[in-house]
């Protein structure tokens, strides 16, 4: 019994220990999201007294933070440079928010990235020029915000990446022959932006591509015949361009196509709907 109490004294010792133990880089780079983004007005807050495990939205495994999801809670103000931190952040979800500035350029340290949502605010500036650095990122959506400039070229590097949301925002310039590369692609969404230049036949290289929207941009040329070679597409959105040309009678043979936009581009395009889906064409 007396060599047992000490055991039991021991274990009372290190019981505070088994809460987390997050170190305090990342429980500060935490922090300095709270105060940057007015965290004392957030719908749901922190108590920064308590464990940082505690803390809403925050998961932590292994006493390292994986996960921020902060969608829907009043954020406002700008992402710290010092998010970096958070060395083993896996998932970040800052939707619906009110998040001005710029995505900072430190995020793409963050290697362990999985997911990054940050769509439904007010960012601004370009994408960071090394976002290929993401290795792991299977989900980048960022839709709905006022990022600009071109597509850096580094994002064609994004091989894992199965969701490229970039809709409703300002970007400019064409899509590289370096789609190719990103063979993993199942969503690529950039319609509603600025972006010109023909759409590379390399796309129909992308062999789990499902959505494709492209409408209410400045699109040119001719649809590639290569899109009929997109099996597992459902949606293909073009409205809204500077296409001209036909589209080939192959593309309304896919399989899992059931949603086309083409209408509103400079030269009437005649499509033959599927005889079992005779409202396949998108009227937008």
């Amino acid at each position: 019994m007396k060599k047992i109490a000490p055991f039991i004294l021991f274990l009372l010792t290190i019981a505070p220990l088994s809460y987390s133990q997050v170190s305090s880089l990342e429980k500060n780079a935490l922090i300095d999201l709270y105060k940057s983004t007015n965290g004392t007005n957030w719908n749901t807050t922190w108590d920064l007294n308590n464990d940082v495990q505690t803390w809403y939205g925050v998961t932590v495994e292994n006493n390292t933070v994986t996960e921020i999801n902060l969608s829907m809670n009043n954020l406002d103000g700008a992402i710290p440079s010092t998010i970096a931190n958070l060395k083993y952040l896996k998932h970040l979800n800052l939707g619906f928010n009110r998040l001005s500035g710029i995505i900072p350029s430190e995020i793409t340290s963050i290697k362990s990235l999985e997911t990054i949502q940050l769509f439904m605010n007010q960012l601004e500036g370009e994408l960071p020029s090394n976002i290929g650095e993401l290795v792991n990122l299977k989900k980048l959506e960022l839709f709905n915000n006022l990022i600009t400039g071109n597509l850096p070229i580094s994002i064609y590097n994004l091989k894992n990446l199965e969701v490229l949301q970039l809709s409703s925002n300002r970007f400019t310039g064409s899509i590289s022959e370096e789609i190719k590369n990103m063979t993993n692609l199942k969503t690529l969404s950039l319609f509603d932006n600025s972006m010109y230049g023909a759409i590379p036949s390399q796309v129909g290289s992308l062999s789990n591509l499902e959505e494709l929207s492209l409408a209410n941009n400045l699109f040119e040329g001719e649809v590639p015949n290569e899109i009929s070679n997109l099996l597992e597409l459902e949606t293909l959105l073009l409205n809204n361009n500077r296409f001209v040309g036909t589209i080939n009678t192959s593309i309304k043979n896919l399989p899992k196509l059931v949603n086309i936009g083409f209408n509103n581009n400079p030269k009437e395009i005649e499509i033959l709907a599927k005889p079992i889906t005779q409202n396949n064409i998108n009227p937008q």
